[in-house]
């Protein structure tokens, strides 16, 4: 059964940093491509950034680019999201998800704020 645990949100003031990560068992997770989305109350999930099965390519949303790092460790199956410089706009649940796959982590929050 493929589990995606995501942990390192929380509550950092404008201009901090944190560093979200996803945990995976249940599937081969080097042969996977993954992303971060996140989601705002009463907005829709929005795609943040996309990292290859090898973690040779990334991309970002232009929101977030410059700001944000994808990165993966295959040999710990755990991908990255370092947030720098952070907004209050980055306000929102984070999610990771195994692309090309119906599959979705629990979240986790992150709230800026002073």
């Amino acid at each position: 059964q493929v589990q995606l645990v995501e942990s390192g949100g929380g509550l950092v003031q404008p201009g901090g940093s944190l560093r979200l990560s996803c945990a995976a068992s249940g599937l081969p997770f080097s042969s996977f491509s993954m992303s971060w989305h996140r989601q705002s109350p009463g907005k829709e999930r929005e795609w943040v950034a996309d990292i290859s099965s090898s973690g040779r390519t990334t991309t970002a949303a232009d929101s977030v680019k410059g700001r944000f790092t994808i990165s993966r460790d295959n040999a710990k199956n755990t991908v990255y999201l370092q947030m720098n410089n952070l907004k209050y706009e980055d306000t929102a649940v984070y999610y990771c998800h195994v692309n090309s796959r119906a599959y979705w982590g629990q979240g986790t929050q992150v709230t800026v704020s002073s």
